[in-house]
């Protein structure tokens, strides 16, 4: 089971010395990181109250209050982060809503990732409690039979288990059954029997239940429903039940089947009918939430198809990689018995072909382990009755199974296992496609099968059982009881499951607990192969070890992560600076916080600019590597702020990590590359060394290596004998053939094959033992998955662009305005783009090699304004083949796509020159400013059909900003004329002002002489007013003389100032 969201996958904590190890996946998901170290941080999901406690793990809806996390943060005033990103963090509330628990009344926990809300949740587990919970009672679990868990692999993120009697319940979990809830579902319930649908008694029970990542089905009857809400509405008690729907309400369902694997974006679920359309197949397909089904086939039913009057569907399997059906149908013959047939069915081309007519009776293998149908072999009176089929897309092994069991590479040419006895009944298979094999029988047994062998092996009820359940119970084991059922078998992280309902003291529980596969081998192995022999008066006991080897060692492993792709950070604890040296709940939030920071720096990592170093935590230190000392300083001296010391070096990626001794998980190869190992076998028995010695430990131990697609992928074994040390060592070269893939997107629509690394004669013999228990040798099978891997991507190479520019150009001019997150190029200098292929899983960054195709996409004069171009636009812009002076660049390289519509670039190219001709949008730009005109051009770089050396179809889109664009010739002449004109304007007016700047001075100074004389006159005379009045009141007596003589003087004097002004003027116009 997978974490809710594509992002990120379940988190496994290992690294000795206190260090987190945070495992990421890009667009493909990848899982299961082995634990090899004992030293281990617990990883769980708390409440920010619940932190630190021990076994806490909280299930909530509402969010952490921010000021509570600010509170802590706040204290890290000299940590080397940016508290502003940090804060940005907590309110940025971005959420991915998933589409996939869906429960009507009942409690319904759901499970989703919430990206940055609630910090510091890292995953957020939402419970919709509306409704009863049930209790585990007895009658739900006892003497009810098992069932199978259908499940999309690596991308469920809950279970969901059906078959409650009598009951529309379903038992559902998020922890791999951890912890479980057994829930009511708020379904209509209608009944659709009528003639067409021919089911005699209706009942409660829930038959069918498959889990995907987006949604989930169930089967009540012969109707289905499945949840088209998101988790939003689950939450609503009024509106929850409504989004559970019944699909196909007009048809009758018989069986729900699974597909195990999501390919081509998508995932799928095969409805089988009865009555009116007998003989047809409901093929759903849920694509981003959607579900939508198809009848197949689409011009006839199946019956007619392969020429019988009445047949029945009973299994179905779906091949994405073929985009086929594989059918398993009943015929009913009346000149014979009933008998079946394997049809194929082609979605593409709706061709129905028969295959396979699978016999009518049981073979007889006559004590053979196995016996390869030919039709000339004899058979026995028992009838074989298929009942349904498994197919494993990884080595394509299919089986046919009902009270037999066949296996076949091809779907045509078929293998008996005789081991299984004809006595029992197949009631569903379990398959971990690592190359192990369940099955559970209608008795409630439990068999065992390694693919690649063809030996079955009898686990429950067997007398190894009975000494592991005797150890258990002397150990005191809660695990197992006199009285128990068991509800489910599942593999998980390539380890067999049971989930199984207890009764102890009068007490029930459901438990989850393992079966030990290879200790029971083990049991049986001694229990059978064992030889008493007298030496003299006493018994000796011995045993017989058919293992043909005793030492098997792997060798020369490289580096995993470059074929697993998995991505991985070390981040360690911060430092409590406390005398106890005690984490406290400030410093487990500080922690859980930095972890939360870390992902978000390698979220925000993907950006089309590369970085200068190639690694997401640089931006984490870059601005305070300078006072990594100062730091140090404060923490030795214990006077960090919190009490809590971050080392900003504890933080980093992982790119040399070295193999285990083991081969990888799964192996990732692109065009032509290759994976290479060696294998070290000593020879059990080990004979003197004379002549002929080397051909006798040769022929002691043999390594096969079989290929599940030897047309795609092959493999070269070179041995060589050590005969003085009995051994023989092995090297395989895996390596792709270079012609079984189309280009895809990084990580997606991968090819699904496998490697399966055999010593001869080893399976179920041969067993290492280890810390962790047995471990089974000799059988190593590994996914391989062709295409393009996962985590690689293309980069503007900005830095060696802008280095090479400034190189061929002689000059470089950037912005008025600098960005140094995006830089300019001049209009008028040819423009050299440079990329990089950067691996985000082992660090690698180099120049792209490749050829490549570059269009200009979109633009705009300003980041606002940036728009996306039509289809016809991109031609028109892009193509050396317009005629519509169109092109906004063109280059001197002449080499062209097949149909020389655009040019074939690469790194030794001649560059770029802009054009952006008249009918361009780049053309005639106004400058919004007086600096020259911008341009921001959207540009798409693609190799997709080009490029020969990769699967990998890299597509590159980024803002290119331009400046320095030229205006048009009209605006440009308009612009001059203008500007001329205002030019001249300005000259001829300053001639003017020239000539008449004397008259002018002159008249400023009359007009200013006559301003201040009548000024100098309003005075005088206030004045002389001012005298009068006085002079007249202290003498009244002679006012009348006094003021006529006074006025005759005033006159006089006003007289004779008059004569020497007209003077003074005279001898100056003169002068």
């Amino acid at each position: 089971m997978s974490p809710a969201g594509p992002a990120w996958p379940r988190l496994r904590v290992l690294q000795a010395l206190w260090a987190l190890l945070v495992v990421l996946v890009a667009p493909w998901r990848l899982w299961a990181i082995k634990n090899t170290q004992e030293c281990t941080w617990q990883v769980v999901l708390n409440n920010f109250e619940t932190v630190g406690k021990k076994d806490a793990s909280d299930r909530f809806v509402d969010q952490e209050p921010l000021y509570t996390v600010d509170k802590v943060f706040s204290l890290l005033v000299d940590a080397p982060i940016d508290p502003d990103e940090v804060r940005g963090l907590v309110s940025g509330k971005r959420e991915r809503s998933w589409t996939c628990t869906p429960l009507g009344s009942g409690h319904l926990p759901t499970l989703s990732l919430q990206t940055y809300l609630g910090f510091p949740y890292y995953l957020k587990i939402n419970y919709s409690c509306k409704g009863e919970l049930f209790n585990l009672i007895p009658r739900y679990f006892v003497n009810v039979p098992s069932r199978p868990l259908w499940y999309t692999v690596d991308q469920t993120p809950v279970f969901i288990l059906g078959g409650i009697p009598e009951e529309k319940a379903i038992l559902l979990t998020d922890t791999n059954f951890k912890d479980f809830f057994l829930v009511e579902l708020s379904i209509d319930s209608c009944w659709v029997g009528s003639f067409y649908c021919p089911q005699a008694s209706f009942t409660a029970t829930i038959f069918d239940a498959i889990a995907t990542e987006s949604t989930l089905f169930i089967r009540q009857n012969q109707l289905i429903y499945y949840f088209t809400g998101t988790y939003t509405t689950l939450h609503e008690s009024n509106r929850g039940s409504e989004r559970w729907v019944r699909v196909l309400a007009n048809e009758c369902i018989k069986k729900l089947c699974p597909v195990h694997f999501h390919s081509n974006g998508s995932e799928y679920v095969m409805a089988l009918t009865t009555g009116k359309h007998e003989g047809y197949v409901h093929f759903g397909t849920i694509t981003d939430g959607r579900v939508s089904f198809e009848l197949l086939p689409r011009q006839r039913s199946v019956c007619n198809g392969i020429l019988v009057v009445n047949c029945s569907i009973t299994w179905a399997v779906f091949i994405a990689g073929d985009y086929n059906l594989l059918l398993l149908v009943e015929i009913e013959d009346p000149s014979t018995r009933k008998y079946f047939q394997v049809v194929s069915y082609d979605l593409v081309s709706d061709y129905l072909v028969v295959l396979y007519t699978i016999p009518e009776f049981i073979p007889d293998a006559r004590g053979l382990e196995f016996l390869m149908i030919l039709g000339t072999e004899s058979y026995t009176n028992f009838p074989m009755v298929p009942k349904g089929m498994s197919y494993n897309p990884y080595n394509n092994l299919l089986f046919i199974w009902g009270n037999f069991l066949l296996q076949s590479y091809n779907s045509e040419n078929f293998i008996y296992l005789a081991d299984f006895p004809k006595e029992l009944s197949i009631k569903y298979l379990v398959n971990s496609f690592y190359g192990d094999t369940a099955i559970v029988t209608e008795t409630e047994e439990i068999w065992y099968l390694l693919e690649g062998s063809y030996q079955v092996y009898k686990l429950f009820p067997s007398k190894g059982w009975e000494v592991h359940v005797s150890l258990q119970v002397m150990q005191q084991s809660s695990l197992y009881a006199p009285n128990e059922t068991m509800v489910t078998l599942f593999y998980e992280d390539n380890k067999l499951y049971q989930l199984v309902y207890l009764i102890d003291h009068q007490q029930g529980r459901l438990v989850k607990r393992l079966v030990p596969v290879e200790q029971l081998l083990m049991y049986q192995q001694i229990s059978n192969d064992y030889l008493l022999e007298r030496q003299g008066s006493h018994l000796t006991l011995s045993f017989t070890n058919f293992c043909p080897f005793t030492v098997m060692r792997l060798r020369d492993l490289p580096n995993p992560q470059i074929y697993t792709r998995q991505e991985r950070y070390r981040a360690q604890p911060p430092r409590v600076l406390e005398p106890w040296g005690f984490h406290s709940d400030n410093s487990l939030a500080v922690y859980q916080g930095l972890v939360y920071y870390l992902l978000w720096l390698h979220s925000k990592y993907d950006k089309p600019y590369a970085d200068p170093v190639h690694d997401p935590t640089w931006r984490w230190w870059k601005n305070k590597k300078q006072d990594q000392d100062y730091y140090f300083y404060l923490a030795s001296n214990w006077r960090s702020a919190g009490s809590v010391h971050v080392d900003m070096a504890s933080y980093e990626k992982i790119y040399d990590l070295k193999a285990e001794n083991e081969l990888p998980e799964r192996i990732f190869l692109d065009k032509g590359t290759s994976y290479r190992f060696s294998v070290f076998l000593t020879a059990r028995e080990p004979e003197p060394v004379h002549a002929g010695a080397s051909f006798q430990v040769q022929s002691q131990v043999g390594l096969a290596v079989v290929l599940a697609d030897p047309g795609c992928i092959e493999a070269v074994v070179k041995e060589k004998v050590l005969v003085n040390r009995n051994s023989v060592l092995f090297w395989v070269t895996l390596s792709d053939k270079r012609f079984c893939f189309d280009q895809g997107i990084s990580g997606h629509h991968l090819m699904k094959t496998s490697m399966l690394v055999k010593v001869v004669g080893s399976s179920g013999h041969c067993f290492q033992n280890t810390h962790q228990g047995p471990r089974m040798q000799g059988n190593l099978m590994v996914p391989v998955l062709i295409g393009c891997p996962p985590g690689k991507r293309l980069a503007f190479d900005i830095t060696y662009t802008l280095e090479y520019n400034r190189l061929q150009n002689k000059h470089y001019f950037d912005c008025v305005h600098v960005d140094p997150e995006m830089p300019c190029f001049l209009f008028r200098d040819v423009f050299y783009p440079f990329f990089l292929i950067q691996d985000l899983v082992t660090g690698d960054s180099g120049s792209f090699q490749g050829s490549y195709v570059l269009k200009v996409v979109g633009g705009g004069p300003t980041l606002d304004t940036v728009k996306e171009y039509s289809e016809e636009d991109i031609y028109r812009f892009n193509s050396p083949l317009d005629k519509t002076d169109s092109l906004i660049w063109t280059t001197r390289n002449t080499t062209t796509t097949e149909d020389s519509a655009f040019n074939i670039l690469s790194h030794n190219s001649l560059g770029i020159e802009w054009l952006c001709l008249e009918n361009s949008p780049c053309h005639d730009t106004i400058p919004h400013s007086i600096f020259a005109s911008e341009f921001f051009f959207k540009v798409l770089v693609s190799n997709r059909g080009v490029d020969k050396s990769t699967y990998c179809d890299y597509q590159l889109t980024f803002l290119l900003h331009i400046h320095g664009l030229p205006l048009s010739a009209r605006r440009a002449f308009l612009i001059l004329m203008v500007s001329a004109s205002l030019f001249v304007g300005l000259v001829i007016l300053y001639i003017i002002s020239c000539l008449l700047s004397p008259y002018v001075v002159k008249a400023c100074n009359v007009l200013c002489w006559k301003i201040n004389n009548i000024i100098a006159w309003e005075s005088y005379t206030y004045s002389t007013a001012s005298d009068t009045r006085a002079f007249s009141n202290t003498s009244g007596t002679k006012s009348g003389e006094s003021s006529g003589g006074i006025s005759r003087v005033v006159s006089k004097v006003a007289e004779e100032n008059k004569t020497d002004t007209k003077e003074t003027l005279r001898k100056k116009s003169i002068s």
